[in-house]
C-alpha cells in the first residue's frame, strides 16, 4: 500500500521500478564500511573513555542487591563474541540498501551511546576477581584498550539488540534456538563478566530498539517504501502532522523531566518514565515523518519485536484511552450487508459481535484479536487524526468487500469506531449501493453508529472516492458500448482492487489532486 499505511518490507512491492533501483552490495563495500565502523567504534569509545579519566570523580550507579550477581569468567567468551558477530553482520547483506540500513542502525547506537557516556559518565564500581588461563587472556586483553567508564547506556547491549534482530532473519529451526541461546548469553555476559552495572542493560537495550525503530529490517530487491516516497504529501497534511508531532515531542520532553527528577528518588520510576518519553518521542517521529510504517505493524497485526518493546507504553495508553472513549457507547455497530463498524476488538467482543473477518485500520495499535484462529484479519494501518489516501481508502474498501464474497461478517474497526473506521465504511457503503453522494452514504451510517465523528474534511475526501467510482464507472460504460461486452458499469470498479482501466495514477495521486476534481486536500477528524 502506500501513503500513511506502508508496509515496512520490500518484498510488499514487486514493482519493476524498485527492482531496476536496487543495486548489489559489493565485496568491496562490506570491507570498507566494516573498516569504517570499526574505525569509528574504537575512536569514539576510546575518546568517552578518555574523557571520562580526566575527571577527579566519576559516580557509579548500582543496587546493592548487585553484590550477589556471580563473577563467571569463562563468560568472557560470549562476551568477547560479539566482535566477531559485529563483523560477520556486514557480510550478511546482498543489496546495498539492505548494508546501509545496517550502517545507520549500528551509527545511531554508537552515536548515542558516545554522547551519553561523554554527557553523564559513570564507572563500573565493583572489584573484578582475578582470573586464570584463557579467560584471564581475554580479561587482559580487553582491559588493553577499555576502562571501568562508558557505563549507561551499555553499548555493548545496544549493539547486541541489533545484530539480534539481524541474525535471527537468516536462522531456522534448531538454528534459530540456539542463536537466540548465544546471543541470551552475551546479554547475561555484561553482567557476570563484571563490566556492567544492571542500569546499563535496560538503557542499552532501548537504544538498539530505537535504532531499529528509526532504520527498520527490510528484506528484498528494492527499497522500502513509505508514504514521503510514494507520493507528495499536502501541505495542509503535512502541517497538521508536523503540530501533532510538536504536541508529541513536548510530551515526551515532560516525561524526561520527570524521569531525571525522579532517579535520586526512585531509579525503577526513573526508568518508567524514561520509557514512556522515549515511546513518545518515537510516536512524534512518526507523525513529523507522516509514515505509519515506522510503526511496523505487519499484515497479521503484530510489531515487530523491538518496535512491540518500545511503543508498549504509548500502546497500553492508547488501548485505555479508546475504552475510556467508548464504554458507554457499544463496541460495534451492525450496518446490514455482513459488515459491522467499531472500536479496535479484543477476542472476545470480537466473539460476541459475531465476526469472522476483522478489517484493521489503526497503526498504533496490534490486532487484539489477530490470534483468534476463527477469525480471517486484514490490516491496512492508517496514522490516526491524519487523512488515509484514496489508495489505502479504495484498498480497505475491497479488502470488505472481498471477506464478504468469502461468507465472512466483517468487522471494520479502529481505535474508537468513530473516524477511520466510519470513513471506511461509509465508502464500503456508497461503493456497495452505487450512492452518488457522500451525506446519503453518512446518513445510513449514522442510523447504525450515531457517534460517527466525520467533520467537513472528511466528507470531502469520502466525495472524492464517490465521484472518482462514478468516473470509473461511466468509463466502463464507453469501454462497453465500444467492444459489446455485457459488463455492468457498476461491478467493474467494485470487483477490481482499484476500479477499472488506469487506476494506479488516479489512486496514487496527491492528497490535494485527484483527476477532475480541484478540491483541497482531505483532513479527517478523529
Amino acid at each position: 500500500m502506500s501513503g500513511n499505511g506502508a508496509r515496512t518490507d520490500a518484498s510488499a512491492w514487486p514493482h519493476d521500478a524498485a527492482a531496476a533501483a536496487a543495486r548489489p552490495a559489493t565485496f568491496a563495500l562490506k570491507c570498507v564500511l566494516l573498516a569504517g565502523m570499526g574505525l569509528v567504534f574504537f575512536s569514539t569509545y576510546g575518546f568517552a573513555n578518555w574523557l571520562a579519566g580526566r575527571h577527579a570523580q566519576v559516580p557509579s550507579f548500582a543496587f546493592g542487591w548487585e553484590h550477589a550477581i556471580p563473577f563467571w569468567p569463562w563468560t568472557i567468551v560470549p562476551y568477547w563474541s560479539i566482535d566477531l558477530l559485529y563483523a560477520l553482520s556486514f557480510f550478511l547483506w546482498r543489496w546495498r540498501h539492505e548494508l546501509l540500513d545496517h550502517v545507520k542502525r549500528l551509527l545511531t547506537v554508537q552515536v548515542i551511546s558516545v554522547v551519553c557516556f561523554i554527557a553523564w559518565p559513570l564507572r563500573f564500581s565493583f572489584e573484578r576477581p582475578a582470573a586464570g588461563g584463557m579467560s584471564g587472556a581475554l580479561f587482559t586483553l580487553l582491559a588493553g584498550f577499555d576502562k571501568p567508564f562508558n557505563q549507561a547506556p551499555s553499548l555493548h547491549i545496544g549493539l547486541l539488540v541489533v545484530l539480534w534482530a539481524v541474525y535471527a532473519l537468516y536462522a531456522r529451526g534448531a538454528w534459530r534456538w540456539l542463536l537466540h541461546g548465544w546471543f541470551a548469553l552475551i546479554g547475561i555476559s555484561v553482567l557476570t563478566t563484571y563490566q556492567h552495572h544492571l542500569i546499563d542493560v535496560p538503557t542499552g537495550a532501548a537504544v538498539g530498539c530505537f535504532a531499529l525503530f528509526l532504520f527498520p529490517l527490510r528484506r528484498g530487491v528494492g527499497p522500502s517504501r513509505s508514504r514521503a516516497a510514494d507520493q507528495p504529501i499536502a501541505p495542509a497534511v503535512l502541517a497538521h502532522a508536523r503540530r501533532i508531532a510538536r504536541r508529541y515531542a513536548a510530551l515526551a520532553v515532560v516525561f524526561l523531566i520527570a524521569a531525571c527528577v525522579a532517579i535520586p528518588h526512585s531509579p525503577f520510576a526513573a526508568l518508567l518514565l524514561g520509557w514512556i518519553a522515549l515511546a513518545v518521542l518515537c510516536v512524534a517521529i512518526v507523525y513529523w515523518r507522516v509514515d505509519a510504517a515506522l510503526y511496523q505493524k505487519n499484515e497479521a497485526g503484530g510489531f515487530a519485536w523491538a518496535t512491540a518493546a518500545l511503543f508498549l507504553p504509548t500502546v497500553i495508553g492508547m488501548f485505555v484511552n479508546s475504552r475510556a472513549w467508548t464504554f458507554r457507547h457499544a463496541a460495534s455497530s451492525p450496518l446490514g450487508h455482513s459488515v459491522l463498524v467499531g472500536r479496535t476488538p479484543t477476542r472476545r467482543e470480537a466473539r460476541l459481535a459475531r465476526a469472522t473477518a476483522i478489517v484493521d485500520l489503526t497503526a498504533e495499535m496490534p490486532g487484539w484479536a489477530r490470534r483468534d484462529p476463527t477469525i480471517r484479519y486484514v490490516c491496512v494501518p492508517q496514522l490516526d487524526l491524519l487523512p488515509p489516501t484514496l489508495a489505502q481508502l479504495q484498498q480497505a474498501v475491497a479488502a470488505i468487500e472481498r471477506l464478504r464474497e468469502q461468507g465472512h461478517t466483517v468487522l471494520v474497526c479502529c481505535a474508537l469506531g468513530y473516524s477511520r473506521s466510519a470513513l471506511t465504511v461509509a465508502a464500503w457503503l456508497a461503493a456497495h449501493l452505487h450512492l452518488d453522494d457522500a451525506q446519503a452514504a453518512l446518513a445510513l451510517l449514522r442510523e447504525a453508529r450515531p457517534q460517527v465523528m466525520l467533520r467537513a474534511p472528511g466528507v470531502a475526501l469520502l466525495q472524492r472516492y464517490i465521484d472518482w467510482r462514478v468516473q470509473m464507472r461511466q468509463e466502463v460504460v464507453r469501454e462497453a458500448g465500444h467492444d459489446g461486452s455485457h459488463e455492468t458499469p457498476d461491478e467493474a470498479p467494485r470487483d477490481t482492487p482499484h476500479g477499472a482501466r488506469g487506476e494506479a495514477p488516479h489512486l496514487e495521486a496527491r492528497h490535494d489532486e485527484t483527476p477532475r476534481d480541484p478540491r483541497p486536500g482531505p483532513e479527517v477528524r478523529p
